[in-house]
């Protein structure tokens, strides 16, 4: 097999896996969450429940104003975290990106949560107000 063959058959299986990467991270995120674009998000967000779910870092160093750390990892590992963020009421989850939002929101969903929306672009690509400690 000659070095061309060997190369586009790795290239085959990378485009393969990425996009089987991609598939996985729609289907999780399908059944657990809406994605919520951000001019609605701002526009809703005073009657819903503001998850930062990046580290606790991460949101002392900048996150969206008026929403409350409830670190993904934190939770996962302990799950009385999640009794700060209520039931009856709309939650919008973000991250850097989209990732961790999307294992939160399949944490949610698994304990009862139902209204449960992720900034679509995550707070990388956030333009509203912020606010740093």
């Amino acid at each position: 097999m000659s070095f061309f063959a060997t190369l586009n058959i790795i290239l085959l299986i990378v485009i393969i896996g990425y996009g089987l990467y991609k598939l996985f991270f729609f289907i999780k995120r399908k059944r657990a969450a809406e994605w919520i674009e951000q001019d609605k998000f701002q526009e809703t967000m005073r009657t819903a429940q503001v998850i930062d779910v990046r580290e606790k870092e991460d949101y002392n160093r900048g996150h969206i104003l008026g929403a409350r750390s409830v670190p993904y990892t934190i939770a996962r590992a302990h799950k009385e975290y999640l009794l700060a963020i209520r039931k009856d009421a709309p939650v919008y989850l973000y991250d850097n990106r989209t990732g961790m939002a999307i294992y939160m929101a399949g944490l949610l969903k698994k304990e009862g949560y139902k209204d449960i929306y992720i900034l679509k672009g995550g707070y990388m690509n956030w333009t509203g107000k912020t606010k740093k400690k």
